[in-house]
C-alpha cells in the first residue's frame, strides 16, 4: 500500500474514489459540504432522498457526481457529531477501507483525516489512518495453495490535511506505515502453525530482521544456556524434540553510553501444558503463545524502519512446551539463572519460567527499564477480555508511560496492583518460590508477582496480552498487538511524538 498526503480542495482530487463523511441525521461533514457546493447540492440531494442516514459504519457509493474530479464519491457514516471521538474516527476509517476494497478503485483519497478529533492533531489522524488501512487489508493466506483471488485492487491511499499540517502529517504517515508493517510481521509469525514456527524458526526470523536493518543478533543454544545456568527456562523445553533458543537483538540508534530499553517477549511456540496437559478444546490456538516474542520482533521492525534515536535490546526465550519421557514433572525443583530455586507445581504455568531467566539475563545490559510482553494468564482474559492488555509494574512512572502510549495508539492497557500482600500467596515448603499460588484468585497478579522476584535491580513493567494478542472464532488470527503500544512508547522516549 502506498500512502501520501494531500492538501487543497477535495473536488480537485484526481483519483478513482474520494471519501467524505456524513454525520447522523444526514448532516454532511465540512469536507463533504465543500465537495457538495462544487457539485451543486448533488450529495445533499442523495441524502434527502433517504438513501443514507449517516449512522456509524454505513457507506454509500455515488457515481457521476458533477464538478468532481474523482470518478466516485464514497459517503461514510460517522454517527452523532457530538459523540464523534477516537473510536468513531477509527470505525469510520475501517468502514471506508472495507468499502473501497469492493469498488475496484486502485487509488483513493480520504477527507476523514480533516475531521477534528478531541485532543488529537492531524499527525495522529493520519498515523491512525495507516494503521487502520493495513488492519483492514491484511489477509493471512501465506500457507494456502491458492491465494485469495478477491485480493483488493486498492494500491494507493491519500489523506487530506490542511496545508499547514502537511509536513508533520507526512512524517506521521511514515510512522504509521512502519508500525503497521511491524504489526503484520507479528501477525504472520503468530498465525504460522507450530510445525513451522519452532524456536529455531523464530531465531532465523530474528537473524533475518537483523540483516535487513543492520541490527546485532546473537542466538544462544541449549549448551550455552546450560553453561549460564538457565535452569528454569530449560526445564520447560525438556519434553520437546525442538531445541530451545534464546535470542538477543540489539538496536543501537542512541548515544553510545545511553542505557537501553529492554523488551522481553515470551516465545512458547506451542503450549500443550506439558505434563499438566491442557484440555483439547481450542488447543490449536496455543500456537499463539509466542505472541510476546512476535510482538518484540514487530516492534523492532517498526523502530528500525523509523530509525528511532535510542538504544533497545530484545530478549526472546523460545521454547516448545510438550509432554514426554524427559518432560518436567509437577513437583520438580529447578534453579533459575538468578540462583533462586523454583518449585514447579504446574507445568502449564511455563511462561513465567522462561521469562524469569530472561529477566535475570537483562541485568547485564544495565537497562534504563525493562518491559516484558507475554500471553501469561487466562485470568487476564477473564478480567479484561479482548479490549485491554493487563499492566503491572514496580515503577509507577514507567507504568504511566505505557498507559499513555496505549491511549495514544488505541492499543490500550489497564494497570493492576502489584502490592506486597499478593506476594504472600507465593510460598513453597521446598523451594524459594513456587511457580503458581495455591489459589485461583488474582491469577494475573500472582503471575506478575512471580516475575517481580527477578526484577529487583531495575525498573520493570509486565504486559499480559493473553486476551489481546489474537482473536478466536470465525475471525481467528493474530491481532498484531501490542506492537502499536510498544512503538508509541519507544517513539515518545525518542522524542518522535
Amino acid at each position: 500500500m502506498e500512502f501520501s498526503i494531500k492538501s487543497g480542495h477535495p473536488a480537485k482530487a484526481s483519483c478513482d474514489c474520494i471519501v467524505v463523511g456524513v454525520f447522523d441525521s444526514r448532516q454532511l461533514s465540512a469536507p463533504a459540504q465543500a465537495l457538495d457546493k462544487v457539485a451543486g447540492g448533488h450529495l445533499a440531494g442523495i441524502l434527502r432522498r433517504g438513501d443514507m442516514e449517516g449512522k456509524s459504519g454505513s457507506t454509500l457509493l455515488a457515481h457521476g457526481t458533477p464538478g468532481i474530479a474523482a470518478e466516485r464519491v464514497l459517503l461514510v457514516g460517522l454517527g452523532k457529531e457530538a459523540e464523534f471521538g477516537e473510536k468513531a474516527y477509527r470505525d469510520a476509517l475501517a468502514a471506508a477501507v472495507r468499502a473501497l476494497k469492493d469498488t475496484g478503485s486502485k487509488n483513493a483519497s480520504i477527507t476523514l483525516s480533516e475531521l477534528p478529533v478531541a485532543r488529537r492533531n492531524a499527525a495522529w489522524r493520519v498515523r491512525q489512518g495507516a494503521l487502520v488501512a493495513h488492519d483492514v487489508l491484511y489477509r493471512s493466506d501465506q500457507l494456502k495453495s491458492k491465494k485469495d483471488n478477491a485480493s483488493p485492487s486498492l494500491a494507493a491511499l491519500a489523506f487530506f490535511v490542511a496545508g499547514k499540517d502537511a509536513r508533520s502529517a507526512a512524517a506521521a504517515l511514515m510512522q504509521g506505515d512502519a508500525i503497521a508493517q511491524g504489526m503484520n510481521l507479528t501477525r504472520e509469525l503468530g498465525n504460522l502453525p507450530a510445525n513451522i514456527c519452532t524456536p529455531t524458526y523464530l531465531a532465523q526470523q530474528a537473524q533475518k530482521l537483523a540483516k535487513a536493518f543492520k541490527l546485532e543478533c546473537e542466538v544462544l543454544d541449549r549448551a550455552r544456556m546450560e553453561k549460564l545456568g538457565m535452569g528454569s527456562l530449560l526445564a520447560v523445553g525438556r519434553g520437546s524434540h525442538q531445541p530451545p533458543r534464546f535470542i538477543v537483538l540489539q538496536y543501537r540508534g542512541g548515544k553510545a553510553k545511553a542505557k537501553p530499553v529492554v523488551l522481553v517477549g515470551k516465545g512458547i511456540t506451542f503450549d500443550t501444558g506439558g505434563i499438566s496437559l491442557k484440555p483439547g478444546a481450542e488447543m490449536d490456538e496455543m500456537k499463539y503463545d509466542m505472541s510476546g516474542a512476535a510482538s518484540v520482533l514487530g516492534a523492532f521492525h517498526a523502530m528500525a524502519a523509523m530509525k528511532l534515536p535510542l538504544n533497545v535490546v530484545g530478549l526472546i526465550p523460545a521454547v516448545e512446551n510438550m509432554p514426554g519421557g524427559a518432560a518436567t514433572r509437577p513437583g520438580d525443583i529447578v534453579t533459575s539463572l538468578s540462583g533462586q530455586t523454583v518449585e514447579i507445581l504446574n507445568t502449564d504455568a511455563e511462561g513465567r519460567l522462561i521469562l524469569c531467566d530472561a529477566l535475570t539475563y537483562a541485568e547485564r545490559f544495565e537497562p534504563d527499564c525493562v518491559v516484558d510482553v507475554a500471553t501469561l494468564t487466562g485470568a487476564c482474559v477473564i478480567a479484561l477480555g479482548a479490549v485491554a492488555s493487563g499492566l503491572m509494574a514496580n515503577d509507577d512512572g514507567l507504568a504511566a508511560e505505557l498507559l499513555e502510549a496505549g491511549q495514544t495508539s488505541g492499543d490500550r492497557a489497564w494497570q493492576l496492583p502489584l502490592w506486597d500482600e499478593y506476594q504472600e500467596m507465593l510460598k513453597s515448603n521446598f523451594a524459594d518460590i513456587p511457580n503458581i499460588s495455591g489459589s485461583r484468585a488474582a491469577g494475573t497478579i500472582t503471575g506478575a508477582c512471580f516475575l517481580a522476584r527477578f526484577t529487583k535491580k531495575y525498573r520493570w513493567a509486565h504486559l499480559d496480552i493473553a486476551g489481546t494478542a489474537w482473536r478466536s472464532g470465525a475471525g481467528k488470527g493474530s491481532t498484531g498487538r501490542p506492537v502499536p503500544l510498544l512503538t508509541h512508547f519507544l517513539m515518545k522516549r525518542a522524542g518522535r511524538l
